[in-house]
C-alpha cells in the first residue's frame, strides 16, 4: 500500500534528506587515496548524531554501518571496513538518516583522486540520467515512464541498467511501496500522484547488467567485474514539476575546492 505524504510530513521527509546531502558533503572531504572506507563511515555517523539524527541503515535488517561505500565494480550495499581507497577508484556512498520520524535516503559517485575519461563519462551520464528521470516524476505520469528515460539515455551510451534493485517509496520506512525501476515501458505501472515520496536511484554498469550478491550477504558486483556508478536522490511527485528533497549542493560545492 502507497503511503501518501501532507505537506508538513514532506517538509521533515526534506529536513532529513537535506542532513543526508551535508553529511555526504562531509564525507567529500575525506576521499582520497590512502583512506580506509571504515574511517569515511565513522565521519558520517558522528556528523548524523551530532546534527541531531541518527543513521538510517545502521541496523537495518542487521546492516553493521551507516553508509554503504561500494567501489568499482561493487554496485551498491558495500560494508565499509578495511579496504583503502586507491587513485583512480570510484566509489559510491549510500547514506540514510532518520530525523523526526521521517526518513533521508541519498547517493552519489565520487572519482577518488583523478580518474579516466572512461569513468568521468559513466559518472556524468548516470547522474544525467537520474534528472532525465526526476523529469518524469510528475501527477499523471506512471512509474514506467521514469525507468523509460533512465534506461533509454544510458543505453544510447551502451552502458546497461541494473534489474535486480530498483528506487522505492520513503517516508516514516527507509523502503515503501512502491517500487520505482531504472528501466521500463512508457506508459507502464502506477500513477504518479501528489503526496507520494520516491527514491529514484539508477545503478549503471559500464558493462553488461549482471550482478552477483557477495558472500557478506550485502555487497553487490557486477559479474563481469566492469565499474558501476550510483546516484540517488529523494522526490515528491507535485503537479508540474518534481520537487526534489534531497541535494549535491553541498557535495557538488566541496568537490569544486579540493585540491586533491
Amino acid at each position: 500500500m502507497i503511503s501518501y505524504k501532507s505537506d508538513e510530513q514532506i517538509e521533515l521527509i526534506r529536513e532529513s534528506s537535506l542532513l543526508v546531502g551535508k553529511t555526504l558533503a562531509e564525507v567529500a572531504k575525506y576521499i582520497k587515496p590512502g583512506v580506509k572506507t571504515i574511517e569515511l563511515d565513522k565521519i558520517a555517523e558522528q556528523f548524523i548524531r551530532d546534527n541531531g539524527a541518527v543513521p538510517g541503515f545502521k541496523g537495518y535488517n542487521d546492516y553493521p554501518a551507516t553508509l554503504c561505500i561500494s567501489i568499482n565494480e561493487e554496485v551498491v550495499h558495500g560494508i565499509p571496513g578495511k579496504r583503502i581507497l586507491k587513485e583512480g577508484d570510484i566509489i559510491s556512498v549510500d547514506c540514510g538518516t532518520c530525523k523526526n520520524g521521517f526518513y533521508g535516503d541519498s547517493a552519489y559517485t565520487f572519482p577518488v583522486g583523478q580518474i579516466t575519461d572512461e569513468l568521468k563519462n559513466l559518472l556524468l551520464r548516470t547522474k544525467e540520467s537520474l534528472y532525465k528521470g526526476i523529469a518524469m516524476a510528475v501527477e499523471g505520469k506512471r512509474i514506467g515512464d521514469i525507468g523509460y528515460e533512465i534506461q533509454q539515455y544510458v543505453e544510447s551510451f551502451g552502458y546497461s541498467v541494473v534489474r535486480d534493485l530498483v528506487g522505492h517509496g520513503i517516508g516514516t520506512h527507509m523502503h515503501e511501496e512502491p517500487e520505482v525501476p531504472n528501466y521500463g515501458k512508457r506508459g507502464t505501472g502506477i500513477k504518479l500522484q501528489q503526496g507520494m515520496v520516491i527514491c529514484i536511484e539508477p545503478m549503471i554498469n559500464l558493462g553488461k547488467k549482471q550482478v552477483n550478491q557477495g558472500r557478506d550477504g550485502w555487497t553487490i558486483r557486477t559479474r563481469d567485474g566492469m565499474p558501476s556508478a550510483h546516484f540517488e536522490h529523494e522526490v515528491a511527485i507535485r503537479k508540474e514539476k518534481a520537487e526534489i528533497l534531497s541535494s549535491f549542493t553541498f557535495i557538488e560545492e566541496v568537490l569544486s575546492n579540493s585540491t586533491i
